[in-house]
This record gives C-alpha cells, sequence and structure tokens, in this order.
C-alpha cells in the first residue's frame, strides 16, 4: 500500500461524503505520516513503511471492538466500521501453514537447534509485517517442544 493510494481514498471518500470511511482513511494518513517524519523519509515514504503502520493501526482497532462495553452497541457499530475498513487496507498476513513452509525452507538448520530464543531471533525480523507474532511463537514452541 502507498501513502499516495490513502490520500486518495480519502478524498474520493471526502467526496461521497462518506464521514466514517474518510476518518478511519485520515487517522491512518495521519498515522503514516507521523511515522514517515519520526522515521527521517517524509518526501518518500517506503512502502513497508506503510504496511507496518497500517498492521499496528488495525490491531489497534481490534483491541477497540474487543474491549467496548456491551451496553454500547453504537460506539462498537463505529470502532467496528474502522476495523473493517483499515483491514481493507491491511497486507495479507501467512496463514500458519505457510508459515511452517517458510521456517522449514528458509531456517532448517537453526530450527535444528531446538533452541526457541535463537529460533525467534532470527525467524522475527524475516518475518515482521507479514505473520502475526504470536502465531509464529505458537508454531515455534510447537517446533522446540
Amino acid at each position: 500500500m502507498t501513502l499516495e493510494k490513502l490520500q486518495k481514498d480519502m478524498i474520493a471518500a471526502m467526496k461521497a461524503h462518506d464521514k466514517g470511511r474518510k476518518d478511519a482513511i485520515s487517522s491512518l494518513v495521519s498515522a503514516v505520516k507521523k511515522a514517515a517524519i519520526d522515521a527521517g523519509t517524509r518526501d518518500n515514504v517506503p512502502e513497508d513503511m506503510v504496511n507496518q503502520v497500517i498492521t499496528k493501526e488495525l490491531k489497534t482497532a481490534k483491541e477497540q471492538v474487543d474491549t467496548c462495553p456491551a451496553g454500547r452497541e453504537e460506539l462498537k457499530a463505529e470502532y467496528q466500521l474502522r476495523y473493517d475498513i483499515i483491514a481493507e487496507y491491511a497486507p495479507q498476513m501467512m496463514n500458519e501453514t505457510e508459515i511452517r513452509a517458510f521456517l522449514n525452507e528458509n531456517f532448517a538448520d537453526v530450527i535444528a537447534t531446538k533452541n526457541k530464543g535463537q529460533i525467534m531471533k532470527v525467524v522475527m525480523p524475516a518475518l515482521k509485517g507479514k505473520a502475526d507474532g504470536k502465531m509464529i511463537n505458537r508454531i515455534v514452541a510447537e517446533i522446540c517442544g
């Protein structure tokens, strides 16, 4: 995903008077710009940075949906809408089978050590933004156990 695509979609939502969509995309654009400024790449924002920010915002939106009080249905609906819109832009995550195949293909020598800490140290940077960290941790624990 690129920052330009997000900005075009935000403008389209504004023209369509779709407030919920505009607000969700606007928050993504703001978060991406902030991350770019913090990283010192304000003018040329790399796609992987945009994807990392989207993934982080998606996780935050999911937490909002999950922790919303039971009696606040209108608020929960608002959070769910935001989550659904951000999910459209989120990079596709690897599933369990793909993660296992990737580990066996690329890290067979490290996996053979059965040292979970050492395996996680080399695997996490390779799969950052491509797979859920909790799922990777669970799979590595199974392999070591």
